[in-house]
């Protein structure tokens, strides 16, 4: 395994600071997968020293997908502990099923991950809320602290939750390790408070979002616009780029990460997602790839080190955006709004087969 930079999330607990992300592994996110190769590409992955991988127990079939991964590696390296990898997962129960959820339901959430992964415990799960307005959500985060406590869990996080919600649940003695929130030169609003409130209680930030769904890429610079979107990630983040003031502002930033990149013989996207990698708090970046063709940037991004002048043109370029107002997911909660419509808050009982 290679030097790659990792950080403590816990003691005796580390990860890569470049997270695999497997959004864009699920069923009906794009073109079927080769299984095969997939797999492959994930031991490649590990090998080379990014040994953290992200899944939810929402996206439907990658949890399997790493359960076949992980016996696959056990075989390979006779790693049975896999001290060698980690995976963390997601517990999102439906938006319907919030008004009655209970402790059993939670329960058997994360028992179906452990039966997906194939482990006997879950290295990090995150709670997930979809409606602030209905009550529970720190009731909840203590149903998974029990099972934690149980042996069932290792590590407790949060994700996509305000400032308010996640105080509430610190100050009911549960012990968060980290928060996944949405963090890009696109998107700052972690750190209108967030960052503040997770330096308080030593809560590390995952990031994902870095790369706006690909939109912070070099083959989008000098494009008229962004064309129909061909998945619900693109559609997602062509709203953000529209928030932060549309596409002449965006393509103004995309030409300072290109200088940049060009700079420090690096790609575009990998500027974008050091920048992240450097903000307070910030533990690591996930990064959502179908393969392994990124893998070098990925480790490249882990080498770089951007400079005063570096920060000064990228804060000067952010600075000429739009600034997302609200808390973290803040807009995607609006109901009936046009973020909240492209989520889809009922995928956990269609996954249950």
């Amino acid at each position: 395994m290679s030097d790659v930079a990792r950080i403590e999330l816990a003691p005796g607990y580390s990860i890569s600071r470049v997270v695999n992300g497997g959004w864009q592994l699920s069923e009906g996110h794009g073109p079927t997968i080769d299984r095969e190769a997939v797999i492959q590409d994930l031991l490649r992955l590990q090998e080379a020293g990014l040994t953290t991988f992200d899944c939810a127990d929402i996206y439907t079939g990658v949890e399997e997908l790493y359960g076949d991964f992980l016996r696959r590696y056990r075989r390979r390296t006779g790693d049975r502990e896999l001290v060698g990898v980690q995976i963390h997962t997601k517990c999102v129960p439906d938006l319907s099923d919030l008004p009655t959820l209970g402790r059993r339901d939670v329960e058997k959430i994360v028992d179906r991950s452990l039966r997906r992964l194939g482990v006997e415990r879950l290295d990090l799960v995150q709670l997930h809320w979809w409606d602030y307005s209905i009550p529970g959500c720190v009731d909840a985060a203590g149903w998974l602290d029990d099972l934690r406590h149980a042996g069932k869990i290792r590590l407790l996080g949060a994700t996509n939750f305000d400032v308010a919600r996640l105080r509430e649940i610190v100050a009911a003695g549960i012990e968060i390790a980290s928060h996944q929130v949405q963090y890009s030169l696109l998107d700052r609003r972690p750190e209108h408070g967030m960052t503040h409130l997770c330096a308080e209680h030593g809560i590390h930030l995952l990031c994902y979002g870095t790369l706006a769904g690909g939109f912070l890429a070099e083959r989008y610079r000098h494009l008229d616009g962004p064309g129909e979107p061909a998945n619900r990630s693109l559609a997602k983040y062509r709203l953000i780029v529209e928030e932060a003031g549309g596409w002449d502002a965006y393509q103004q930033l995309l030409d300072t990460l290109h200088a940049i990149a060009d700079r420090h013989g690096v790609s575009l996207s990998g500027v974008a997602v050091r920048w992240v990698l450097d903000r307070p708090r910030v533990a690591a970046t996930i990064v959502g790839a179908r393969d392994s063709r990124h893998l070098g940037d990925n480790l490249r991004v882990l080498a770089l080190r951007l400079d005063e002048q570096d920060q000064r043109h990228l804060d000067e370029a952010s600075a000429r955006l739009r600034p997302l107002a609200g808390d973290t997911f803040g807009v995607e909660r609006v109901p009936g709004g046009r973020h909240a419509r492209i989520m889809k808050t009922g995928l956990n009982r269609e996954g249950e087969g």
